[in-house]
């Protein structure tokens, strides 16, 4: 029986995980569990799944939850940071949204814990200092959960890195791949929040209609499986059924399939290398009838060329992108600025990335990103 510890357990990733546990009862136990302000939605889930140890980001929500459980509930930063090194768990799924997500990340790996990995943030943020951590801590290791990272876990199958010539992300393209550019500037955030094939958080669903979360991907599929960006690649994949592909110095490729349910690569995630039954939807392929594929258009989608940029640069640049993005998304999704403002935005906040030498270290990271937001805010 393993004790998860669900970090996000209120947004889309949380729920998915929390069908997967149904199935697995006598697999798994959701020991704590963790949100930002949603505290009635974290007292059903306390209360339908006996859970033991929580944790609201947000104090006055924590104090609510409290009072309505009847038992003490952890807040802020320090009690994401003590849930994730709680000794009873030995999983961690970290689906927290944006930069807060790395430090309970950090706090999981010092503790020997395996973490199944949604947050993006904490790679893209502190990718050296997460590989550092790992590196000290080799009872600790990550299992990633993003569909594209963990089609990429499995074509690999813990063949070594020296075998792959290249690593090919796939991406849906968004709302807009087929908006001719003159069109971005009229876009409005309902359009954007339309997706075509996922239902996920405001926030993702933003940076998939500007392929910045693309170009997140990109930056922590550099760090997850130590591949150089020179041999990774996205592609557009509108069918969103092929969810990534690895190429061999073969000639092989691997490609993982399957329906765009995130239970399946959450449960790869928190089970590897086993796999169990899982209830979900089967791809059917006589179905879906024809694949295609093609290049991302990187002058309609600048977020995605700023973020590839930015990784290869290194240093500070990709917490500085990170943050700023951050603060511009939230800014369109209250209507202050438009959707072609965020990569304009981002791209100025950038060019001011102060210069490092030697080995980053969390503070140098964290002041970088606070920074970023004071610009963002700003410019705004």
């Amino acid at each position: 029986m393993k004790q998860v510890c669900l970090l996000g357990a209120t947004g889309s990733i949380g729920s998915s995980t929390i069908g997967v546990l149904k199935q697995h009862p006598e697999r798994f136990r959701l020991y704590a569990i963790a949100a930002n302000k949603n505290w009635k939605k974290m007292a059903q889930i306390a209360r339908e799944m006996n859970v033991e140890c929580l944790c609201m980001f947000d104090e006055a929500a924590a104090r609510e939850l409290s009072k309505e459980l009847g038992k003490p509930v952890l807040s802020g930063m320090d009690g994401l940071c003590e849930l994730a090194s709680d000794p009873k768990t030995d999983i961690v799924l970290n689906s927290l949204m944006g930069s807060v997500g790395c430090l309970p990340t950090l706090s999981a790996i010092r503790s020997s814990k395996h973490i199944a990995l949604a947050n993006k943030e904490t790679l893209v943020m502190a990718g050296e200092v997460i590989q550092d951590a790992l590196a000290a801590n080799p009872k600790a290791y990550l299992t990633p959960v993003d569909s594209e990272h963990n089609a990429i876990f499995q074509c690999l199958a813990d063949r070594p890195k020296e075998e792959v010539e290249n690593l090919q992300i796939t991406a849906s393209g968004g709302p807009f791949r087929e908006w001719p550019l003159e069109k971005f500037k009229d876009i409005r955030v309902e359009d954007a929040l339309n997706h075509p094939v996922w239902s996920m958080g405001k926030k993702i669903t933003i940076d998939s209609a500007s392929m910045m979360n693309k170009g997140l991907e990109v930056i922590e599929a550099h760090f997850l499986f130590h591949i150089p960006y020179e041999q990774i690649q996205v592609v557009v994949h509108p069918q969103s059924r092929v969810h990534s592909l690895v190429q061999f110095r073969d000639g092989s490729l691997m490609a993982q399939l399957g329906a765009p349910d995130m239970k399946i690569p959450i449960q790869v995630a928190l089970t590897w290398p086993e796999r169990i039954p899982l209830q979900t939807e089967r791809l059917n392929l006589a179905e879906v009838g024809t694949f295609t594929f093609f290049k991302p258009d990187l002058q309609k989608f600048r977020c995605l060329a700023l973020a590839m940029e930015c990784g290869k640069k290194a240093g500070l640049y990709t917490a500085v992108m990170n943050a700023a993005n951050e603060v511009l998304v939230n800014a369109f999704l209250e209507k202050k600025i438009g959707f072609m403002d965020i990569p304009n935005g981002v791209e100025r906040i950038v060019e001011k990335t102060p210069s490092v030498s030697g080995k980053l270290d969390l503070n140098t990271i964290l002041e970088a990103d606070a920074e970023a937001r004071r610009q963002a805010m700003a410019l705004i």
